[in-house]
C-alpha cells in the first residue's frame, strides 16, 4: 500500500477517484494476503506486486508524481547496462528505501515458509471478511462517485490496475518491435529523385540527445553554451520545433519513420529513411554512440548500407572522426549519413571531456536539490560540447569545396533539470513539461547547395519560426535531398514553401495516442507560459509576433 499512499498524495485527482484509489488495492491485498495459510507463500506469490511498488516509489522519487507508465517498461528493455547503472548510482536513496521496505519483508516470508508458519483460520476469516468489505466499498464508490468514467479510473487512477495495464501494453510494443522485419516485409517508398546533380551529395541527419532548446546559448541562453556556432551567420535555427515524445526509443523512430504522430501503428510497417534514401540511389551511414538496444531505432537503422556503433570513450566527436574517415574512402556521389549522438544524456558528466568542463563544479553527483548547480553546470558542459561536435562537423563539410552538402541538427527531446518551477528532473516522465517538450534544432547549408537550391534555403529561413514538431525531420530530409515518394509530405518539409502552417502540433501519450498540444497532457499554467515566453502559443498553430 505505500505506493498507493503515495500516489494519492501526488495526484490531483477528484475525491472520490483517490478514495476508490485506496479501497480497491486495500480490499484486494487484504483477501489476497489470506489465501493460504502459508503467509510467506502468498508474499512471495504476490512478487510481482512487489516489483510493481518498487518501481513505483523510484518513479514517484524521480518525477515527484504520476503511476509507472508504459514507456518505463520498454525503457527497462532498451536501455543499455551502463546507462541504467549511471542512473540508479544518482538515485540511490530511492533505490536504499525500496531495499529497507521489501527486503525484510521478503527475508521474513521465507522463514515463515523455510518454518512453516501457519496464520490461524480465525484471523484468516477475519482477513477475507474485512477485505470483501474494503473491496465491496471501493466498488459502491466507483460506481457512485466516478458515473462515466469507470473504465478509465480503473485504467488510468487505480494501483496496480494501471500499472498492470501499462505492463501489458509495453508488452504487446515489444512484440511488434520484435516483429518488424516481418510486418515490414515487401514495403517499399517508389522513392525517385527530382533533379540530377553532377556533382559530390553528402547530407547528414544529426539526431540530438536530451537536448533542450531553453540551455542553447542561440536560443536566447544567458550562458555562452554555443559559442562557436553562435558566431556563424550561415545557421538556419528553427525556434519553435517540439517532440512527438519525451522518450528516445519512441521518438527517435518516429524522427526516422514517415509517420505522422497519429499514425503510430503504421510505424512497425515502414520502412524509414535510410530504406528512402537508398531507394534514390544512396549510399547510407548510420553511425550511433549508443549501444543496439533492441528497439525499434536499431529495426529502421539497419536499412543502411553500414551501421556503426562506436566504443569508449562515446564521445560524439567519434562520430564526426568516423564520417570523415568514410568521406575518405567512399566512392559514391550520393551519400547519407545519420549520427545518433549521446548528447546530453545523463549522466551530463560523462558526456564530454575535461577539457569542455567550462562550468564548475560539475562533479558527477546524486540527484538531489542540493546539487542542481553541479547537474546544471555538467548539463550545460554538454551543450558546450555539442557546441564543438557540431562546429567540427560543419566545418568538415565546409572543407570540401564543391560539394553539395547539408546538415540537420534535431534532438529527439528535450530535459527538465530540477528548475525552479517544478524542481522535475530528466524525461521520460508520464506527465510532459515544457524542458522537455521544445527541443534544439537547425540546419545548414554548403555554398554549392546555396547556389543549386536557392529556392529552399529561402524556405528554410522563412519557416524557422514554424510550428512543427520532430514529425518534420522526415520529410525535411527528404526534401532537402530532392527525394519524392506518395509518402513524403511537402506540407511537413522545414525546406518548403508549402509547409502547412494551419496543422495542429500532436504528441504520442503513453498510450500511444496522438494528443494535440492544446489538451489536457499535464501542461499547467506556469507551464504554458514557458512556452508562451519561447514564442510557442499551445492551442494555436502560430507562433508569438
Amino acid at each position: 500500500m505505500v505506493p498507493v499512499f503515495i500516489l494519492a498524495y501526488t495526484e490531483t485527482n477528484p475525491l472520490w477517484t483517490t478514495v476508490v484509489g485506496i479501497l480497491l488495492p486495500l480490499g484486494f491485498y487484504t483477501i489476497f494476503a489470506a489465501l493460504s495459510r502459508r503467509s510467506g507463500r502468498m508474499v512471495w506469490a504476490g512478487f510481482i506486486f512487489i516489483f510493481f511498488s518498487a518501481f513505483q516509489i523510484v518513479l514517484s522519487y524521480l518525477f515527484g508524481n504520476s503511476v509507472v507508465a508504459t514507456d518505463m517498461f520498454l525503457n527497462l528493455i532498451t536501455t543499455n547496462p551502463g546507462e541504467a547503472s549511471e542512473l540508479l548510482g544518482n538515485i540511490y536513496p530511492s533505490v536504499i528505501a525500496v531495499c529497507i521496505i521489501y527486503l525484510p519483508m521478503l527475508w521474513v516470508a521465507s522463514m515463515h515458509l523455510r518454518k512453516k508458519i501457519e496464520i490461524p483460520t480465525p484471523i484468516r476469516q477475519r482477513m477475507i471478511a474485512t477485505g470483501f468489505v474494503t473491496l465491496l466499498a471501493g466498488i459502491l464508490a466507483l460506481w457512485q462517485g466516478c458515473k462515466g468514467e469507470v473504465k478509465s479510473v480503473l485504467r488510468d487512477e487505480v494501483f496496480p490496475i494501471n500499472v498492470s495495464y501499462n505492463m501489458g501494453l509495453g508488452i504487446s510494443e515489444a512484440h511488434k518491435i520484435s516483429h518488424f522485419n516481418q510486418s515490414s516485409e515487401g514495403f517499399t517508398y517508389h522513392a525517385h529523385r527530382d533533379t540530377t546533380l553532377n556533382k559530390r551529395e553528402v547530407y547528414v541527419l544529426v539526431i540530438g540527445e536530451a537536448s533542450r532548446a531553453a540551455n542553447w546559448q542561440l536560443y536566447g541562453y544567458d550562458r555562452a553554451t554555443t559559442p562557436r556556432l553562435s558566431k556563424r551567420n550561415d545557421l538556419i535555427l528553427f525556434r519553435s520545433i517540439t517532440t512527438q515524445s519525451n522518450t528516445t526509443h519512441k521518438s527517435v523512430p518516429m524522427i526516422l519513420s514517415s509517420i505522422h504522430t497519429s499514425q503510430h501503428n503504421e510505424l512497425y510497417h515502414r520502412s524509414g529513411l535510410p530504406a528512402l534514401f537508398k531507394e534514390a540511389g544512396f549510399a547510407t551511414y548510420f553511425i550511433s554512440n549508443q549501444n543496439p538496444q533492441g528497439a525499434m531505432i536499431d529495426n529502421l537503422a539497419h536499412d543502411s548500407d553500414h551501421v556503426t556503433y562506436v566504443g569508449a570513450p562515446r564521445y560524439d566527436m567519434q562520430l564526426v572522426d568516423n564520417m570523415r574517415e568514410i568521406l575518405k574512402s567512399e566512392p559514391a556521389q550520393k551519400i547519407l549519413f545519420i549520427l545518433h549522438t549521446y548528447g546530453s544524456h545523463f549522466s551530463y558528466h560523462q558526456r564530454y571531456p575535461r577539457e569542455f568542463a567550462r562550468f564548475t563544479p560539475d562533479d558527477d553527483v546524486a540527484i538531489s536539490l542540493k546539487n542542481t548547480t553541479k547537474i546544471r553546470n555538467a548539463y550545460d558542459n554538454s551543450i558546450l560540447y555539442t557546441d564543438h561536435v557540431m562546429a567540427e562537423l560543419i566545418g568538415t563539410l565546409e572543407s570540401m569545396t564543391d560539394v553539395c552538402s547539408a546538415v540537420y541538427y534535431c534532438a529527439d527531446h528535450g530535459e527538465d533539470l530540477m528548475d525552479k518551477e517544478d524542481n522535475r528532473f530528466l524525461h521520460s516522465s508520464p506527465t510532459v513539461t515544457y524542458y522537455q517538450l521544445h527541443v534544439a534544432s537547425f540546419a545548414w547549408f554548403s555554398p554549392t547547395y546555396r547556389k543549386i537550391f536557392a529556392d529552399k534555403v529561402q524556405a528554410a529561413r522563412f519557416n524557422g519560426q514554424a510550428p512543427a514538431t520532430t514529425y518534420s525531420v522526415f520529410h525535411t530530409m527528404a526534401d532537402i535531398a530532392s527525394i519524392s515518394s506518395a509518402y513524403v509530405e511537402k506540407k511537413a518539409s522545414l525546406t518548403s514553401l508549402q509547409f502547412d502552417y494551419n496543422a495542429p502540433r500532436y504528441y504520442l501519450d503513453d498510450h500511444n495516442n496522438a494528443v494535440p498540444l492544446d489538451e489536457e497532457i499535464g501542461i499547467n499554467a506556469m507551464q504554458r507560459d514557458l512556452f508562451q515566453r519561447a514564442g510557442i502559443i499551445l492551442g494555436q498553430s502560430r507562433w508569438c509576433e
